[in-house]
């Protein structure tokens, strides 16, 4: 068995202040995938940086105070990377992996756009760059008897049913018809597979983000972009996906929710 969570801390700081400390403790989790930890090592208590009982990779990004991935493990890593051999990308704290007995686990910050802007810009650049390196991934993978999966927050929800207000987002960064068309081609081109919408696959949701604006959360008016990738061998051993929703808007720690999947 292999529990893998994906977490989007907003803020890896301010999240342990709130809640996340006590979260981790308390997970059954083997692997936790964060992102926008949003600083450096020196920067976070002790009880963070180093956990009692994780191994911890910190890629943070050159830019002070952005992005940021890390990778948990209850094991030691038999291989770390950082990055995916991007020139733009390798320093910006979007992408950190790790290779554990049979499994490369891997957490991911795709970056988030805006509609007309450089963000956009630079958000389509990575897109193309990082869906050679998966198709690479997957291959070497394969090559070596190994099972993938790349989780995290992906910053595009693929169907109508991974957002609430889908009618409404037709035009806005996160369900762009090109960037949906990008995710058929991760699953279908590259190969990989959507575990919790196999698990879940007639329900709107599960979200899990919520936006802090409004009522967003206690009217479940979120959107599923924190996604486990991963390769159709592993994804067929998913027994179990839940999104570990907060049970009020007072006790969450982030505007995103824990996903955690356990592979049998």
């Amino acid at each position: 068995m292999l529990t893998v969570t994906t977490a989007n801390v907003n803020g890896l700081r301010a999240a342990a202040k709130k809640g996340y400390v006590e979260w981790l403790a308390a997970t059954d989790a083997d692997v936790v995938c964060l992102q926008e930890v949003r600083a450096e090592e020196s920067q976070l208590p002790e009880a963070v940086r180093a956990p009692q009982g994780w191994h911890v990779v910190l890629a943070p990004a050159a830019a002070k105070g952005r992005a940021g991935v890390a990778l948990l493990t209850r094991r030691a890593p038999e291989r770390v990377r950082i990055g995916f051999g991007s020139a733009e990308f390798d320093t910006s704290g979007r992408y950190v992996e790790a290779d554990l007995p049979g499994v490369t686990v891997a957490s991911l910050y795709l970056p988030s756009g805006e509609v007309g802007t450089e963000r956009q810009d630079e958000k389509e650049r990575f897109m193309a760059e990082f869906l050679e390196y998966l198709k690479e991934l997957r291959a070497k993978a394969a090559a070596d008897g190994r099972e993938v999966v790349v989780c995290g927050d992906w910053n595009i929800a693929h169907q109508e049913a991974d957002l609430k207000n889908w009618k409404a987002n037709r035009k806005s960064s996160g369900f762009l018809p090109e960037e949906r068309a990008w995710l058929d081609r991760v699953y279908a081109e590259a190969g990989y597979a959507d575990v919790m919408r196999a698990l879940h696959p007639d329900q709107a949701g599960p979200y899990s983000w919520w936006s802090y604006r409004g009522r967003a959360f206690d009217n479940d008016s979120g959107w599923r972009i924190d996604l486990h990738v991963a390769t159709p061998g592993l994804a067929a051993r998913a027994v179990k996906g839940q999104v570990e929703r907060a049970a009020t808007h007072e006790e969450r720690w982030s505007d995103h929710a824990p996903v955690t999947v356990v592979y049998g």
